[in-house]
């Protein structure tokens, strides 16, 4: 039976509902089952008087920490793609809501737990007890982001940065995130870090407009984005992910917010069985041994 994640109510104004993300384990890891409990919690929220909702999480080390690379290793071709797919149906009922959203970050954001924040209106930030990891590492292990990371990330920080970060899969810490402009507001200590994203939320007024792609992707910041591309793709290398990364991006503002989710998932199947995306992950594995 999949299990409804616990919902706190923000009450100091309009209400603001809180989604806890939660796991039996010491972190939080977005795999399958985690995706089915969010898919059916916003099933039952009741959004009427409601002006937003929050995204946050149990963990006081970390928001998520990535997608569930045993997945990414050993499910067939058709069935990561049909994962994928529940994924990213999953993760625009974030973007598509008729209320407000926005993701409280306490720690670490890797790959599909920064995706799945950036589905959110806003980012809310608060520091950690040590600086923590926030980006897109998948091309560290020879794939690339399967749910629109790449599309996302370089409509929150100056493009040219977020394209070369995520070709090299290369995360950055919470400060130079906060410094690149990543968060939208940033609490003083994570104790303040849910009652201002829910601040956050009522502070943006009447209800958002929704296109069925998220509130900020390069398709609403599109010039900028396509000469950042121009100007970074030549010296992205020439390896598979980063190959792909760029591709993406180029998908996104040509063809759409779809087009790309589909142009990653497509890259994301067919890399992880090159040998160096074979290898990067089974050493991955081998190493957590």
């Amino acid at each position: 039976m999949t299990s409804i994640l616990p919902v706190h109510t923000d009450d100091r104004g309009t209400p603001v509902l809180i989604v806890e993300l939660t796991q039996d384990a010491p972190v939080v890891v977005l795999n399958r089952d985690l995706l089915e409990s969010l898919d059916a919690t916003l099933d039952g929220l009741e959004l009427d008087g409601v002006a937003g909702v929050v995204l946050a999480s149990a963990s006081e080390k970390v928001f998520v920490a990535g997608a569930d690379l045993k997945a990414v290793r050993d499910l067939s071709d058709a069935d990561l793609h049909e994962y994928l797919e529940f994924g990213a149906a999953v993760y625009a009922r974030l973007h598509q809501m008729p209320v407000w959203t926005a993701a409280a970050i306490n720690g670490a954001a890797l790959g599909g737990g920064l995706e799945l924040a950036m589905h959110c209106d806003g980012l809310i930030g608060a520091p950690g007890a040590k600086p923590y990891p926030i980006g897109l590492p998948e091309a560290g292990l020879s794939i690339c982001p399967g749910w629109g990371g790449t599309n996302l990330l370089p409509a929150r920080i100056e493009p040219g940065n977020a394209i070369r970060q995520t070709a090299a899969g290369t995360p950055m810490k919470y400060p130079d995130a906060a410094d690149a402009g990543l968060f939208d507001l940033i609490a003083q200590d994570a104790g303040g870090l849910r009652s201002l994203a829910a601040d956050w939320i009522r502070g943006q007024g009447a209800p958002p407009t929704r296109d069925g792609a998220p509130h900020r992707w390069i398709g609403r910041t599109a010039e900028p984005v396509r000469e950042a591309l121009a100007s970074v793709k030549h010296d992205l290398g020439d390896s598979g992910p980063a190959r792909a990364v760029a591709d993406a991006v180029g998908v996104g503002l040509e063809k759409g917010w779809a087009a790309s989710l589909q142009c990653e998932r497509d890259h994301l199947v067919r890399l992880r069985h090159e040998p160096a995306g074979t290898a990067a992950i089974e050493a991955f594995f081998s190493k957590g041994k």
